[in-house]
């Protein structure tokens, strides 16, 4: 297989996301504008239609949202937890917890959503990525 090949398959694994990443590297790296890297690695990503609709499925940002506690849980971790991520003093990240349903962080990229809502759930929250 050549090595365009084989860039076009690696190419159809990725999300729009990782695309619109590489379109921005690819820019910087050869000092080009976004018309010419954009055609061409859309093309690609086009052409794989199931890799498209999954990849448009996924949304460019989310609000991670705390809905509750579980009833098990201890609320010190999850106030812990909130508190580091947005940098709230002890008191608002306890007034945040305590008054949910509250948005922790908003327009968080998908990793990072999805990432403090398995840190959150670690901890005993119930965790919504809206």
């Amino acid at each position: 297989m050549s090595k365009v090949n084989e860039l076009v398959e690696q190419i159809k694994t990725l999300t729009v996301v990782e695309v619109s990443e590489l379109v921005k590297a690819l820019e910087d790296e050869f000092g080009v504008s976004a018309a010419a890297p954009v055609a061409v690695a859309a093309a690609p990503v086009a052409g794989a239609a199931p890799a498209a609709a999954e990849a448009a499925a996924e949304k460019a940002t989310y609000n991670v949202v705390l809905k509750g506690i579980k009833p098990d849980a201890s609320k010190v971790g999850v106030i812990k937890i909130v508190k580091e991520v947005t940098g709230l003093g002890l008191t608002e990240a306890k007034e945040l917890v305590e008054n949910a349903p509250k948005a922790v962080k908003e327009n968080a990229a998908p990793d990072e959503a999805k990432e403090l809502k398995a840190k959150l759930e670690e901890a005993g929250a119930e965790i919504e990525l809206a």
